[in-house]
């Protein structure tokens, strides 16, 4: 007997799910209102089925950098998932009628796809990070999850590579036939290097995840879990890297001012342009 074709599930929460479960838009990306199970539901399909698919998480800074440059919302917006990675996110989806909606962070991610992992088989990649980031993370990710199968790790210079390197890096991956790379970037860095390579690379899945390598590595402290919730994430992480941080977080007030106006109707973003920039439209 024929088996009727199988449906991914984004594709199915898509094409059928309420209006609080499909996704929203905020300053015109695309942000999905999963929750955790639902996230790695996605990944167990893209592997199971060996989909090609990248995932990438919003923050109010990832979607502010989206605002100034048309091209990063793009590549954004042509990912398979799109998860609320900050509260803010999360809030404002749920403003939105995405009553169901839970933050999905990407160390949580990590850790909750590790765990899958570990009775599935599948392989992981770890690409990004300083000197001995990956390693430790390796260490401290098997000995939480034995059975976990790491079968490579990349750290790369903080500088465009070379043709050569280019190539290497890309056979080496492919070589060792990972299910899922880790890409730990800087934001935008991270997504554009997926974007880049989604097609070069055999691994179904490419999830970029920022500094959850240098969190769950140890090698910088993370926010306990009453501030992650109280949304002060952010404030705590300025007070342990302030030099570093401190313009990142300073554009904060701008975007509280821009989906504050998005949700009066003053200011729209088409979330299908990818050069034109942002429309910014008044009652005047």
């Amino acid at each position: 007997m024929t088996q009727p074709p199988r449906t991914s599930p984004e594709k199915t929460a898509r094409a059928s799910a309420s209006d609080a479960e499909r996704p929203a838009h905020v300053l015109g990306v695309r942000v999905d209102a999963v929750d955790m199970p639902q996230a790695v539901a996605r990944v167990r399909w893209w592997i199971e089925n060996r989909e090609r698919a990248y995932v990438c998480l919003a923050t109010a800074h990832g979607v502010l950098a989206c605002w100034h440059d048309p091209t990063l919302r793009a590549i954004f917006n042509r990912s398979r998932m799109t998860t609320p990675d900050g509260m803010s996110m999360v809030w404002l989806l749920r403003a939105r009628g995405r009553r169901g909606v839970r933050r999905v962070y990407g160390p949580d991610l990590m850790l909750a796809v590790c765990e899958v992992s570990a009775a599935s088989g599948w392989r992981h990649y770890f690409y990004g990070g300083e000197t001995g980031v990956a390693q430790a993370l390796t260490a401290r990710l098997i000995d939480r999850f034995p059975g976990l199968t790491v079968v490579g790790t990349t750290t790369p210079p903080f500088r465009p590579l070379t043709q050569a390197e280019e190539e290497e890096t890309i056979a080496r991956m492919n070589n060792l036939r990972p299910d899922i790379v880790w890409v730990g970037l800087s934001s935008a860095t991270q997504e554009r290097w997926m974007a880049d390579h989604r097609d070069r690379l055999s691994a179904p899945v490419l999830v970029g995840v920022g500094a959850a390598c240098d969190f769950l590595s140890g090698r910088k402290p993370q926010a306990p879990r009453w501030i992650q919730r109280s949304g002060l994430e952010w404030l705590f992480r300025l007070a342990t890297e302030p030099r570093r941080l401190w313009r990142r977080y300073g554009q904060y007030p701008l975007f509280v001012l821009l989906v504050t106006a998005e949700a009066l109707g003053l200011v729209r973003v088409s979330p299908d342009d990818e050069a034109a920039g942002p429309s910014h439209t008044s009652s005047h």
